[in-house]
């Protein structure tokens, strides 16, 4: 599956201002970092922000209630907390910040994974 390269330069063109986005392929889509940090993931041409126990209630509240669910090959699914984008953030680039912003704080708090041990 071919990730929606335009909705990635969207992206990265409406953050700008906020920082450096890259991306990295993943799960037949991909994932967006804003300075080293994941925030977002582009799947199936939707965009879906990170969240976390102290965002959840926000998103809640503001009715964006469905997580990111992926099937892998092997038949089996596994559910993610993040949310799909509101439908005003693929037109909106103030919008875009706004809910990236809640998505880049949900990265910034996750725990820093452990580098392997060889």
């Amino acid at each position: 599956m071919a990730v929606d390269e335009g909705l990635v330069a969207w992206v990265t063109e409406a953050l700008e201002p906020v920082g450096k986005v890259t991306m990295r392929r993943m799960m037949g889509g991909a994932t967006l970092y804003m300075d080293g940090t994941i925030f977002g993931i582009v799947h199936d041409g939707e965009l879906w922000f990170k969240a976390d126990e102290e965002s959840n209630a926000l998103w809640d509240e503001a009715g964006y209630r469905e997580r990111f669910t992926v099937t892998f090959s092997t038949g089996m699914t596994d559910t993610m907390n993040y949310r799909r984008a509101p439908a005003d953030v693929y037109d909106d680039a103030d919008a875009l910040r706004e809910w990236a912003a809640h998505g880049i704080a949900a990265g910034q708090r996750a725990p820093k994974k452990k580098p392997k041990k060889r």
